[in-house]
């Protein structure tokens, strides 16, 4: 397993609707920061899209990843073939070494499994030329689904992004998701949480919390992965709580991202 980060540890600094930063994280300072945590890796998501950079800020990012002995991964959204292919292509140009998806159509919905199945098989040629995994990631799709899904293929160049925390969303647990879908994971992403009951007990209330400090339970999940001789690249994000100002949202989530490398270092020594 290789430890990293992405543009989603840090949401508050890059911006959100309404909470843009004076001065907004850029994709070479994620890159410092990746530095300055000692991890190797750093996925770029939506958030942060390395294809719609500027050429010279993109190949400033893509000397510095080299220089520094960071690997590049990429995170868009949607299954189009069309769009995949260009991804495939633009990932390939950079370096980038693992793609994830959402499979969604352009408006947000989940489409059938029979389109999402064809659409993943029309690239599959492409990603084995390219020598570029494609990991479809869990939050929208039920795990035994996807199980299925991704065994119709039989491709060794896709697999699943398992994510710990999203899939409840479906609902599902994150530990039936690391049962059925850990075998083919490409990128693992830890978000740790909270579950609590509401008020008066009806309902419950999830909440983001450091990694190390919830309910979720790494040292089984490492050792399930090390049981199956499988080694996903392990993705550090978080849900980090809104503060009463921007900076203080941004401090929060610095600290926390300090505090969730330093806690799985413990599992994921490199």
């Amino acid at each position: 397993m290789k430890l990293g980060i992405s543009s989603y540890t840090f949401p508050w600094a890059i911006g959100l609707p309404d909470a843009t930063p004076s001065h907004p994280l850029t994709p070479l300072q994620l890159l410092e920061k990746a530095r300055e945590l000692g991890v190797g890796m750093v996925q770029f998501g939506p958030n942060m899209p390395l294809d719609q950079l500027p050429e010279r800020e993109l190949r400033e990012v893509v000397k510095q990843a080299s220089s520094w002995k960071i690997d590049l991964e990429m995170a868009t959204v949607g299954i189009d073939p069309g769009h995949l292919r260009d991804q495939i292509q633009f990932a390939k140009r950079i370096g980038v070494i693992l793609l994830k998806t959402t499979p969604e159509n352009a408006d947000g919905h989940v489409p059938m499994r029979p389109e999402i199945t064809g659409c993943l098989r029309a690239v599959v040629n492409q990603l084995a030329e390219a020598k570029i995994g494609l990991a479809i990631d869990n939050s929208r799709v039920p795990a035994h689904e996807l199980n299925e899904l991704l065994e119709s293929i039989r491709s060794p160049w896709l697999g699943a992004a398992l994510d710990t925390a999203n899939p409840m969303a479906l609902p599902q647990g994150w530990q039936i998701s690391i049962r059925v879908l850990a075998h083919r994971s490409l990128s693992l992403h830890v978000k740790d949480f909270v579950v609590e009951p509401a008020a008066y007990g009806m309902g419950f209330s999830v909440k983001g919390c450091p990694v190390g400090k919830g309910q979720l339970n790494i040292p089984w999940i490492v050792e399930s992965f090390a049981a199956l001789r499988i080694e996903p690249s392990v993705i550090l994000e978080s849900w980090t709580p809104e503060q009463e100002t921007l900076p203080e949202s941004i401090a929060l989530e610095d600290a926390w991202a300090r505090q969730g490398v330093d806690y799985l270092r413990r599992f994921i020594p490199d």
